[in-house]
């Protein structure tokens, strides 16, 4: 089974823009992102899927550079380049990650790809039955589960989020939960706002090693520094 990872990303966030090139520890958070799912060692290609748009230009040379396959497309139809990055790698699966999560844990993204390699799951998720914090959001679909959104999926919110289609029909489709041994789902660590970015600063700055900085180390970081939860606290997350 050929296992794709692919990053959405592009530099036109309404809340925060040009968020996925801004720095956390000396290093852009795109790239973040590209070597954390690297670091899982459990794809075949990481892919980064960004839109045709001349401000993308500049990420897209960047995440070719940083070793990413490049995928380009539709801004709004999100689900479009999804159907591109799969042909293009061959995959028979593909893990959905999104560019605003500079802390995505290698570890849980390689037990998300044990845990659907072990089942007969369409899709497994650790952001529908949450206890990870938000920011460390995975989905991994098989690529039958693609085709099929691909040709049925038309209402604009199911284009640009990817995967509402799936969950809209569980009489078809089989989908897991992965969840985590406790419940951190009251925490932000996707980046989104500025409130956000000072958190994400804060705990990069914090830790010894900011390239191995996993879940378990952000939750000690935080235990230290309990106050720094309330930085972003009362942000909503946009609504899909």
């Amino acid at each position: 089974m050929r296992v794709v990872a692919v990053i959405q990303a592009r530099m036109g966030s309404t809340r925060l823009p040009g968020k996925i090139l801004m720095e956390l520890a000396g290093k852009p958070v795109l790239r973040h992102v590209i070597d954390r799912v690297k670091a899982a060692g459990v794809f075949d290609e990481v892919a980064v899927a960004t839109t045709q748009r001349d401000i993308d230009d500049e990420a897209a040379r960047l995440a070719d550079i940083w070793g990413a396959t490049v995928i380009r497309g539709d801004e709004d139809d999100v689900l479009s380049r999804y159907g591109i990055a799969a042909e293009k790698t061959n995959a028979d699966a593909v893990m959905r990650v999104t560019a605003d999560c500079p802390l995505i844990d290698p570890d849980v993204l390689a037990a998300i790809v044990l845990q659907f390699k072990a089942g007969s799951a369409s899709l497994v998720t650790n952001a529908r039955q949450r206890t990870f914090p938000r920011g460390l959001d995975a989905e991994l679909f098989a690529r039958t589960a693609l085709d099929v959104m691909l040709h049925e999926a038309v209402e604009p919110s199911h284009r640009e989020h990817v995967t509402p289609f799936l969950y809209a029909n569980p009489h078809r489709f089989v989908i897991a939960d992965h969840l985590g041994d406790g419940d951190n789902s009251d925490l932000r660590l996707t980046l989104d706002t500025p409130e956000d970015f000072v958190l994400l600063s804060n705990i990069f700055d914090a830790s010894l090693n900011s390239e191995r900085l996993g879940l378990n180390e952000v939750l000690e970081i935080l235990n230290v520094n309990p106050h720094w939860r309330d930085i972003n606290a009362h942000i909503e997350q946009k609504k899909a």
